[in-house]
């Protein structure tokens, strides 16, 4: 399949139309949003959101995210909503926030894979809004990666997947956010986060009051996923990464990249600015360290993620070790990113000691400490 590249600087309007022509004949479109770039088809064609799964190479039951651009649009595609959906989208949207809702019977089941509910967000990107309004239906889109891959959050990234694949790409630069939309269950008892995004837990709270956390976000390879994301490894570098949280995290990952030097392997280094500076300073001339860094902030991190993880692929380390973050804030939707990356490889550092939080398969030399 031959892929167009549709630039937005060079013809917005044309490139928008000739998006929205081949979303309406039934082809798939990567497109941006303010999170990351989406991988849309008509979300009322069983057929063209088949192809989605296609070219993803995506699990059948990993359900997928309807886009609107218009709060009105979501009538048709659901039997109904209560408060608590009513008090989010008058809150929300347009912005990085995807409500589940009770399906109705317009929604494909491709789409809910199976289930009695179907996930809706309104964008807040004006390209993405504007491809909505002109291909004339909701779009169903996912990241617009191969499953299991960083998302991308820039036209270049979804090329080095999607070229080949796809009917277009629609080049609208830079994704703002650079983490998917939080996914809230509003169906439950009490308003439920089955996926942490842009949209914080703190913020949910502040205009809902009680908010709770879905158990299933480990990852269970048992569970039924009820949003994208919740099931199945994702974002994963093609090097194994290990995670250090915990109050030392910052001091153990700097002496297991000192032990790593000395042994000659090549690792990947995954931290901010303060922990990038401390490493260039003590490592040695000649070192085989690629250390990366995402700025200074949660923000940040959340921005620069999956870019940071894509670039690790380009330089082929022997393993990457990362460094964790609290969960306050924004702390909570990149940790659940990172974690999904590593597998659940996550080493504990507290007090002079290490334990191992989850997962298996730890190089010896992460694991001595200093006591």
């Amino acid at each position: 399949m031959e892929t167009k590249f549709l630039e937005l600087k060079k013809d917005p309007e044309g490139a928008i139309a000739e998006a929205a022509g081949l979303i309406a004949a039934g082809e798939v479109v990567a497109f941006p949003t303010e999170t990351v770039y989406g991988l849309g088809a008509d979300g009322l064609q069983a057929e063209a959101v088949a192809k989605i799964f296609a070219a993803k190479g995506r699990p059948a039951d990993n359900p997928l995210i309807l886009h609107i651009a218009d709060p009105e649009q979501i009538h048709a595609l659901t039997t109904g909503l209560n408060a608590n959906a009513r008090a989010l989208m008058e809150t929300f949207w347009p912005g990085p926030l995807t409500i589940v809702v009770p399906r109705s019977s317009v929604v494909p089941d491709i789409v809910t894979a199976g289930l009695d509910t179907v996930a809706v967000r309104m964008p807040s990107h004006p390209v993405a809004a504007a491809l909505i309004r002109a291909a004339g239906c909701p779009i169903a889109a996912p990241s617009a990666n191969v499953s299991g891959k960083p998302s991308p959050t820039n036209a270049k990234d979804v090329a080095e997947d999607m070229t080949g694949k796809v009917a277009a790409i629609l080049d609208g630069g830079s994704c703002g956010i650079g983490v998917e939309s939080t996914v809230v269950d509003t169906t439950s008892p009490v308003p439920t986060i089955l996926r942490p995004g842009g949209i914080t837990r703190e913020m949910l709270e502040d205009r809902l009051g009680a908010v709770e956390i879905d158990p299933a976000l480990n990852g269970d390879p048992a569970l039924r996923p009820r949003a994208p994301g919740m099931k199945y490894r994702h974002y994963a570098p093609k090097a194994p990464l290990y995670l250090y949280e915990g109050e030392q995290a910052a001091l153990r990952l700097t002496e297991a990249v000192q032990r790593s030097q000395k042994l000659g392997l090549h690792v990947g280094v995954l931290c901010d600015d303060a922990v990038k500076t401390r490493l260039e300073e003590s490592l040695r001339r000649g070192h085989r360290a690629e250390i990366f860094s995402w700025g200074q902030g949660k923000p940040d991190l959340a921005e620069h993620l999956y870019e940071l993880l894509r670039d690790f692929d380009r330089v082929s380390p022997d393993f990457i070790i990362g460094m964790g973050v609290d969960e306050k804030g924004l702390g909570l939707a990149v940790m659940n990113r990172l974690r999904k990356a590593a597998g659940y490889q996550i080493l504990q550092a507290e007090d002079n000691t290490i334990v191992i939080k989850s997962g298996s398969g730890f190089p010896d030399l992460l694991l001595t400490v200093k006591v």
